[in-house]
């Protein structure tokens, strides 16, 4: 009789420590909203790891999960495309980092508003969503605290599938000079879209 009661303490221990160890690795969300089409879209699962940053400095380009200045109690999940130390801009269509435009695959738009250039403070990071025309993002409320980040998504649950890659650290690094746009700037101003609009976030599945 004690020994049963013995291993069934050992088993509910050791199911303890593997969900302890689980939720410091890894964390499960659900993606809500569409701030982040065309690379992720409503209802996606996703595994985001909570490792990676205490190895390396999220990178430009990674995808994140994290809290945004607007609120502590909602998770968001955007891109990274500048650094600390970073100057960032935005106008005619192309976002420049350090004075360089930025090929974007990923994007679903080019952006329809412009961002005076601005330096990215230490410890801070500017993200924002791939649906350049409908997300709150850094462009809107600011850069955020690299205390806030939770983790890099790491793998998509469902649909099954790893999440690509796209290295913005080499695009900088093989840059030479600045991408020359046409004289005649585009008719981009403000964005006009609500602030109600592209909040998308994400919330932590049950384990």
């Amino acid at each position: 009789m004690r020994t049963a009661s013995r291993e069934t303490i050992i088993v509910i221990i050791v199911a303890v420590a593997i969900f302890i160890a689980s939720q410091t690795v890894v964390q499960s969300f659900v993606v809500i909203g569409s701030s982040m089409q065309p690379s992720f879209i409503n209802g996606q699962r996703l595994l985001v790891s909570k490792v990676t940053y205490r190895l390396h400095e999220p990178q430009r380009g990674d995808v994140i999960v994290f809290h945004p200045p607007t609120s502590q109690s909602t998770d968001y999940i955007k891109r990274v495309i500048a650094i600390p130390g970073d100057t960032i801009e935005v106008k005619r269509g192309t976002v420049y980092i350090n004075g360089y435009g930025l090929d974007e695959p990923y994007i679903k738009t080019t952006p329809h508003y412009t961002l005076p250039k601005q330096r990215i403070g230490q410890n801070e990071y500017f993200v924002l969503g791939d649906n350049r025309n409908n997300s709150s993002d850094s462009h809107r409320w600011g850069s955020v605290p690299r205390n806030d980040i939770i983790g890099k998504v790491w793998l998509s649950i469902w649909p099954p599938g790893l999440i690509p890659n796209y290295h913005l650290e080499e695009q900088l690094g093989s840059a030479k000079f600045p991408i020359q746009l046409p004289q005649t700037e585009a008719n981009y101003g403000w964005s006009t879209v609500g602030t109600g609009i592209g909040d998308s976030h994400l919330f932590q599945l049950a384990h």
